[in-house]
């Protein structure tokens, strides 16, 4: 499913405000990518910023899921926008 850069970005927001959200998921956001809490302030509208939101998150399907059922998003989505955003070509080793 082929969104637009927008719709991505708006995507990718949701992402970050919900992971903002979650009290559980933050701090391993946060200890696992090296960033503070004023790099995600300063950085959230940067789209390279906000595809490593969605990196982080599409790690586990349960959080995917958890997401989207907080936004009412299609489980595709997530991935929909990340394909959007720098750096989210998908690599094809053959």
């Amino acid at each position: 499913m082929a969104i637009s850069a927008e719709r991505a970005e708006t995507i990718a927001l949701q992402a970050l405000a919900w992971l903002i959200g979650n009290d559980e998921l933050l701090p391993v956001f946060l200890g696992s990518t090296g960033t503070s809490e004023a790099d995600v302030r300063s950085r959230a509208q940067d789209p390279e910023f906000l595809g490593s939101v969605l990196d982080f998150l599409m790690m586990d399907d349960a959080w995917v899921v958890a997401l989207c059922d907080a936004n009412g998003l299609s489980y595709e989505e997530p991935m929909s926008a990340r394909v959007m955003l720098p750096g989210g070509d998908q690599v094809h080793w053959t």
